[in-house]
């Protein structure tokens, strides 16, 4: 999630906790920064341990699988839940220690995970064993999100621009270069968040205010500046055809024209908003840094907020099938005891 070194550590951050999140979406980079072409692999994977102490790990995306709630974090833990988050587990089988960042699924049964190093992960058993589908150990870009159309086609993003399409259900990939912005020297802008509207329309949601978008499932993208200079780690489209985006310093921007204009609404909070995700019924949940926790019943018009008195970091948040948020944090599951 966070941007380039520079704008991270000028960043204040309430929250040391908060600053573990930050840093750890890029704890690799450093291992690679010395490895020089066709170099032998800094790093050998290896397959993600069952451990006793999975439940508190730091948990980075989660998704629902049908009736499962799925969410992947450090180290390649990937915890399971049948109870609607009352009670987590581990998965059986996952190929990699990589944290991974994102999980998407398509239906009860397949997904997808991504994570450091560009590894792509693929599930057809609702979570319970996993498959490399792609892994560059000689990379030092990681994938920060993920998101399938079907079974088929989809799409993951991450560092520097990197922004990757398949066609085959993960089987290939292929690179998609994005357009860079007028007035801009390079195109190479962090990409957070993936995501869709009922309309066929593609966003990604990316650092110092930019939001792409496509039209026509990917094949072209627009460059918009939404004028807020913060990065954005996620965004929605809600039921009503609006988008809404949350990044750094408690920024959520609202568009109600498909991104051609966008508003920023007051969260009543400088903790950075790390997940956002609305309900059936139209009610809006974000989470983010410092324990904080946001919802709207307006379609985003007007937002409430409240904060844990353990201001741990949430990090993602996921509706459950009967439509209550189960929220994700630095330390696991935030409400399993």
């Amino acid at each position: 999630m966070p941007s380039h070194g520079g704008e991270m550590m000028n960043r204040k951050v309430n929250s040391f906790v908060g600053v573990v999140v930050l840093l750890s979406l890029l704890s690799l980079l450093s291992a690679y920064a010395k490895q020089h072409p066709g170099d032998s692999p800094v790093f050998k994977d290896r397959p993600a341990q069952v451990m006793p102490g999975a439940v508190k790990a730091m948990m980075l995306g989660a998704t629902m699988a049908g009736q499962r709630i799925v969410a992947v974090g450090v180290h390649g833990v990937v915890l399971l839940s049948d109870d609607q988050g009352k009670t987590f587990r581990q998965a059986k089988a996952v190929p990699t220690r990589l944290t991974l960042n994102s999980v998407t699924f398509v239906d009860n049964k397949e997904g997808w995970a991504v994570g450091h190093l560009g590894v792509v992960l693929h599930t057809v058993d609702s979570g319970e064993t996993w498959t490399i589908q792609r892994e560059d150990l000689n990379s030092d870009r990681p994938l920060f999100t993920v998101w399938f159309k079907d079974s088929k086609h989809g799409f993951a993003a991450g560092l520097w621009g990197l922004l990757l399409k398949t066609t085959n259900g993960g089987n290939s990939w292929d690179v998609v270069k994005l357009p860079i912005a007028a007035g801009a020297t390079k195109g190479d802008k962090n990409l957070y968040a993936v995501f869709a509207d009922k309309k066929g329309g593609l966003f990604i949601a990316a650092e110092r205010g930019t939001v792409f978008k496509s039209t026509d499932d990917g094949q072209t993208w627009k460059v918009i500046d939404t004028g807020y200079p913060a990065t954005l780690w996620t965004g929605v489209a809600l039921r009503n055809g609006s988008l809404v985006v949350g990044g750094l310093r408690g920024r959520i921007l609202c568009s109600e024209d498909g991104g051609e204009h966008w508003k920023e609404m007051d969260a009543g909070t400088k903790s950075s908003i790390t997940d956002i995700t609305e309900s059936s019924d139209g009610r809006i949940f974000a989470v983010g840094l410092d324990g904080v926790s946001l919802q709207s019943t307006d379609e985003c018009r007007s937002l409430s907020i409240s904060s844990r008195p353990d201001r741990v970091a949430l990090t993602a948040v996921v509706l459950n099938s009967k439509g209550v948020p189960v929220i994700f944090s630095a330390a696991g599951p935030a409400n399993v005891k």
